[in-house]
């Protein structure tokens, strides 16, 4: 990782205040206070809306609780992901490290999404698909995923030198990107046990105001939290960074 003092001329290309990294993380250290409060409060609302004022499904009952979970984290698996590929991309095509920094920082949050993605479908599905698992388009392309993330996080750290870890996992990250499209569209092109879109649909949802609500806001609760692990994961590696670039001057200086 490359620290700020080694970057003059990628600074002096960045018309963009943000992408200036003193003035990103100056930024960055004010909104976490109010990132982290604004989370605490959704999950608040959301999960007393999902486990208390939301009324069980009528063919689901109870089970459906467990939709105000799966389904947020689904989204935020592929908004990771699309997010990586994006920060990747731009890091590649312009050696921009504050991007190349956003996409380490997200990986693992991503993982995890993903993970608790699959683990809760699979107890959705024990009760109303009578199956843990199913060799679905949707289950698979989803397992891919997550092994396109264990990929990237193995890849970042692989190898002696940084530099060849992140243009590794980068590059994975880009690859992987197809399989997003399979992931979102895999209901309608192919036969699986998932039910077709009913939030983001063209002719408006197709759940009842009741359900759909604490669903969204347990959506909001999610993207919130992944931002404030971003941020917080990125100012570490910044600092890390920072450690590692005052050590090599160090050690530079001593020999």
């Amino acid at each position: 990782m490359t620290s700020d003092a080694d970057m003059p001329e990628l600074r002096a290309q960045r018309p963009v205040s943000l992408a200036n990294p003193t003035r990103f993380f100056r930024v960055a250290n004010r909104l976490l206070p109010w990132l982290g409060a604004a989370t605490a409060v959704l999950f608040a609302v959301g999960l007393y809306l999902s486990l208390i004022a939301s009324p069980p499904d009528y063919q689901q009952s109870e089970t459906v609780r467990i939709a105000y979970v799966h389904v947020p984290a689904a989204w935020m698996a592929l908004f990771v992901y699309v997010l990586m590929a994006v920060a990747s991309a731009v890091g590649l095509i312009w050696r921009h490290q504050l991007a190349l920094m956003a996409a380490r920082a997200a990986a693992p949050a991503g993982l995890v999404f993903t993970a608790l993605c699959l683990a809760t479908g699979s107890l959705w599905g024990a009760p109303m698909w009578g199956t843990w698992w199913e060799w679905d388009a949707r289950m698979t392309s989803v397992l891919v995923l997550l092994f396109f993330y264990l990929g990237y996080v193995a890849l970042i750290d692989a190898f002696d030198d940084p530099a060849r870890g992140q243009l590794s996992a980068s590059i994975l990250c880009l690859v992987g990107a197809v399989n997003v499209p399979i992931v979102k569209f895999s209901v309608d092109w192919f036969h699986t046990l998932h039910q077709g879109a009913t939030v983001f649909r063209l002719d408006g949802p197709t759940m009842h105001a009741s359900m759909l609500a604490p669903m969204l806001v347990m959506a909001a609760a999610f993207t919130l939290l992944f931002f404030v692990v971003l941020l917080w994961r990125m100012r570490g590696l910044r600092a890390r960074a920072r450690i590692a670039a005052a050590a090599a001057t160090a050690a530079a200086e001593g020999a």
